[in-house]
């Protein structure tokens, strides 16, 4: 029961992203304590159809910025390749991160890029890479 196979009248469950944003800093690597290698990048997304704060005066656009990961050495390299400003499409799914910090455990929410491709460039100019991409270690069949 507790597998995630579906039972008469209940919807398996899902944890799947699709985001469409502008990358709001370039793509920052670093390797972790544990060894491993992140990629990491902030996305701008605004909420269409989202009312407005009461507290505000201004009709300023109301806008998310989301965390995205890359663990794994195909989407690290996607990454890479988009820079600040460029509008870009992010398939994943949302997972939480923890980690010990001089506070105490610290924890937060990201989007782990499994694929995704460049929209439209910071200048405005068409991507060339504007096919989907889904790298090769994130559509192996999990065990």
């Amino acid at each position: 029961m507790g597998d995630g196979s579906s039972r008469a009248g209940v919807a398996d469950h899902v944890n799947e992203v699709h985001v469409v944003g502008r990358v709001s800093n370039e793509p920052e690597s670093r390797v972790l304590p544990s060894g491993e290698t992140v990629t990491m990048l902030r996305l701008v997304v605004s909420r269409e159809g989202a009312p407005a704060r009461p507290t505000s005066r201004a009709r300023t656009p109301t806008v998310d910025t989301l965390e995205c990961a890359a663990w794994t050495a195909s989407a690290r390299r996607m990454l890479s390749r988009w820079h600040a400003g460029d509008t870009v499409e992010v398939n994943g799914c949302l997972r939480r991160r923890f980690w010990r910090s001089p506070a105490g455990v610290a924890s937060r929410y990201e989007i782990e890029v499994v694929g995704g491709s460049r929209r439209c460039r910071a200048d405005g100019k068409a991507s060339p890479d504007t096919s989907r991409r889904r790298p090769r270690e994130a559509s192996a069949s999990a065990p």
